[in-house]
């Protein structure tokens, strides 16, 4: 039984590495895949035939250039067959999209949370969106092998289990069963489903559809700003989660010891001197981004330096990550960085100077290339490394028994 299990796991392996080459390094020939992942040329010419035939890919006419001799196929993800769903539970809403495999939206829905943002609900209101898209597409040649679930908060993915989010007041939730029971007796049941914190969503997102051909910058950061502060980190290929899913919590870590109130209750927070609760008056956030966004065109008083000071917390925050973690790169994203110079300038002047004064080079600072779609789309974006790295599943699935 152990040998059949074995094996089984080693076709896999071998099966998803061919996938993979080809999402880095598409229009290769099944040769050329056998010399670069060390298979005999058999195996490889198995496995594709294999895999095309379930969707994973296609192969595709050499064009004629008047050479003599046989020229080889080329191959590459087949983007328009299996589709990859990913969600997003946030502050302002549920954003839900369908990927192909190689990161391209085939479908976006979304809805507003009430005002009680009652979590039950929003998980209810997940289903019918994910349902909805499923219902759009092709689905005699399309098939969903795939769904993630990004949370705005500290995620056990193991569980599927919620920790805290506190922006939302939701504690203790078991997101991952709950979703599953709404979606049971649906085309979607048995899907797989993944929940994760929405920051490590997205950094995902940088991962798995990053430009074909270029180097992954290693490790990659990923930080979310809006309402919360929060990172997503990738070391070495590996989704940093910690012990109890809590890495990447960085909104409470602390930068002023006698700061203001967080949401968690502590003082100080990076998320209590970032935020859009730092912005303005009183720390009322209700307006979110439209109201930092409002008060900035009507120069209202304070609200220049309120974000300008709220840019150079975040230089702050940079430069600690940055020490941390010596990051090959860091992408911001959430709807903070939609206030542009008044808010990004600060930042980078800080972590600038901080550079400069530790005689140490400015890290690589980008703009998520998925906007508002970075979350939902890193959701998707997870189900595909889940379920294209076997090796790193079967290992989860023994931690966690």
């Amino acid at each position: 039984m152990q040998l059949t299990a074995d094996q089984h796991l080693l076709k896999d392996l071998n099966r998803m590495a061919i996938v993979r080459q080809l999402s880095a390094w598409p229009g290769q020939s099944r040769a050329a895949l056998a010399e670069a992942l060390q298979l005999t040329k058999s195996t490889v010419s198995s496995l594709t035939r294999e895999l095309i035939a379930e969707g994973w890919l296609l192969e595709r006419e050499v064009v004629a250039t008047g050479e003599l001799g046989r020229r080889p196929t080329p191959l590459f993800v087949d983007p328009g067959r299996l589709v990859l769903l990913g969600a997003e539970l946030g502050v302002d809403g549920v954003n839900v999209v369908a990927t192909s495999l190689t990161g391209d939206v085939l479908a976006r829905a979304r809805s507003p949370l009430d005002a009680s943002r009652d979590a039950h609900l929003a998980l209810v209101r997940a289903a019918k969106l994910l349902l909805q898209l499923h219902a759009r597409l092709d689905t005699p040649a399309q098939r969903v092998i795939g769904i993630g679930i990004g949370l705005p908060g500290a995620v056990d993915e193991a569980r599927g289990h919620l920790h805290f989010a506190h922006n939302l007041g939701w504690r203790d939730l078991p997101a991952g069963r709950l979703l599953a029971e709404h979606l049971r007796a649906t085309p979607l049941q048995g899907v797989p489903l993944f929940v994760q914190n929405d920051a490590d969503m997205a950094v995902m997102g940088e991962l798995e559809f990053g430009a074909a051909n270029e180097a992954t910058p290693d490790p990659l950061i990923f930080l979310s700003l809006g309402l919360g502060v929060g990172a997503g980190i990738v070391v070495e290929d590996r989704l940093l989660t910690g012990a109890h899913g809590l890495a990447g919590e960085v909104g409470h870590t602390t930068l002023d010891i006698v700061g203001p109130r967080c949401s968690c209750g502590r003082r100080g927070c990076a998320e209590a001197m970032i935020g859009f609760r730092a912005m303005l008056p009183e720390g009322d956030a209700s307006g979110g981004l439209a109201e930092v966004q409002r008060r900035l065109h009507a120069k209202a008083a304070g609200s220049v330096d309120a974000v300008d000071q709220a840019g150079r917390y975040l230089g702050m925050l940079l430069a600690n990550l940055c020490a941390a973690y010596d990051p090959g790169r860091i992408v911001l994203g959430g709807p903070a960085v939609e206030l542009g110079a008044p808010f990004l300038h600060a930042a980078f002047q800080t972590l600038e100077g901080f550079a400069a004064a530790a005689n140490v080079a400015t890290p690589t600072v980008t703009l998520t290339r998925f906007g508002h779609d970075a979350v939902p789309v890193g959701a998707a974006a997870l189900a595909r490394y889940r379920l294209t790295r076997p090796l790193i599943a079967a290992r989860r699935l023994a931690a966690a028994a």
